[in-house]
């Protein structure tokens, strides 16, 4: 399907407008139009509108399948990934989860146990298609020093094949140390990090977050938040950290997770804290199947009566940037998943209804967490970018998204990759003990 060939052209292709730049063509109601995409030494030498120019002999014609950039997945816990076979989940709760993968942690994250399950679950992402990620690190004491030089190994590991990022990972009460994490903060900056904490309802968040804040301005740092992660009405630290940005003068990129608990407050609270997540300039990732599988998850055989995840809509028609990413994979938050970023869109669509009129929301899973994770030409095609794309059989939304596309092609630097998932046995020996 591909040429294994260092010049050829793709004709018939669909693409879509969100996610392509440079490309005069009619695009259809779903925001898509057929093109030619000429690939030249790993890069992209031409897009076209299809028709518009003379058609190769030796072209290979598509026949109108979805081509899209590889994806971006800006918040994930590959630390945390695939210890559920040794470490379940007892109710589905999020205290459950804490706690599971606490005791986990404290019994079983040495450095060689952290680095195969994430470089397990990285194949895993790669061969699904994705060009970048951001993990978060738990990094409460002693597990930073031992989490952090692994990142920092896998990086240059996959260096050129997924761009890393991290971000540490604490309870916000964790601050309250200042020395250590004033430590913590320059072991972050050393490892071109990003500085990240968990927000709750504590009496003195505000002074917590100040010194979060304070941390990032005096290292460079860019932030990155887990907030609100409840139906509790009470929980408002996205409008805190929204306050605290604004007030520092921050003008570093923040990404604030899940909150989920926006969703259940009254109108007007929620657009006062929408007005400040615009004005700090705040993008937010929804991490709708994690969020869907925890929250309203009430113990007592009773049906969830909500879907989990914060309002994407709401905060687009702002002009708040909004992201979709993987979050858990198979440990105690959510006993599923496989870093595959169409499996989220395909999600995010049904749950978030990303559809009717499908708009620019394609974007959520490629050129805004780009941005955000401050990639230059991640997650879009254009000519002079890199062939980097993943071809489909969907010819549509509908068709893309009703099945899994297993036999997906994942092109990068110009050539196929060969797409071999790692076989969870691999695992086994991990789960004993």
């Amino acid at each position: 399907m591909i040429p294994d060939a260092a010049s050829y052209r793709l004709t018939n292709v669909r693409l879509h407008a969100s996610l392509t730049s440079g490309l005069a063509a009619t695009f259809d109601s779903d925001g898509f139009a057929l093109a030619d995409i000429t690939v030249a030494d790993g890069r992209i030498s031409s897009i076209v509108a299809h028709g518009r120019s003379k058609t190769p002999a030796d072209a290979v014609d598509l026949g109108g399948r979805i081509v899209l950039p590889c994806f971006v997945d800006c918040h994930t816990h590959i630390d945390k990934g695939h210890i559920w076979p040794r470490k379940p989940n007892p109710d589905g709760t999020f205290m459950g989860a804490l706690n599971a993968t606490g005791a986990d942690r404290a019994a079983r994250w040495s450095a060689e146990d952290v680095a195969r399950r994430m470089d397990f679950s990285l194949r895993s992402a790669y061969a699904h298609g994705t060009k970048a990620l951001r993990t978060h690190l738990d990094s409460v004491a002693p597990q930073e020093e031992i989490s952090w030089p692994v990142f920092e190994t896998m990086r240059d590991k996959w260096r050129g094949r997924i761009e890393l990022q991290a971000a540490c990972l604490l309870g916000i009460e964790g601050v309250r140390e200042t020395k250590w994490f004033e430590k913590l903060a320059k072991r972050v900056a050393d490892a071109k990090g990003v500085l990240g904490v968990v927000t709750y309802m504590v009496p003195d968040l505000e002074e917590l977050l100040d010194k979060v804040f304070s941390e990032a301005i005096k290292h460079g740092l860019d932030l990155d938040f887990h907030a609100d992660e409840t139906d509790d009405v009470a929980a408002i630290s996205l409008k805190k950290i929204a306050e605290a940005a604004l007030w520092n003068g921050f003008e570093g990129n923040i990404l604030v997770g899940h909150c989920c608990s926006l969703a259940r407050q009254p109108d007007l609270d929620v657009l006062d804290t929408l007005d400040k997540v615009a004005k700090a300039g705040v993008a937010v990732v929804s991490l709708p199947m994690c969020n869907l599988y925890l929250q309203d998850r009430r113990g007592d055989n009773t049906t969830p009566r909500w879907r989990g995840v914060t309002l994407l809509h709401e905060m687009k028609a702002r002009g708040i940037p909004v992201a979709v990413a993987s979050d858990n994979t198979r440990d105690p938050f959510y006993a599923y998943g496989d870093l595959d970023m169409l499996e989220v869109y395909r999600m995010a669509t049904r749950i978030l209804h990303f559809d009717h009129p499908v708009g620019d929301w394609p974007q959520a899973v490629a050129s805004t967490p780009a941005e955000v994770m401050r990639l230059d030409g991640f997650g879009t095609l254009a000519a002079g970018g890199a062939a980097d794309f993943v071809v489909f059989k969907g010819r549509s939304w509908t068709e893309l998204l009703s099945r899994p596309e297993s036999d997906r092609i994942v092109v990068r630097d110009g050539r196929a990759i060969e797409r071999k998932l790692p076989d969870y046995a691999e695992l086994d020996e991990l789960m004993v003990g």
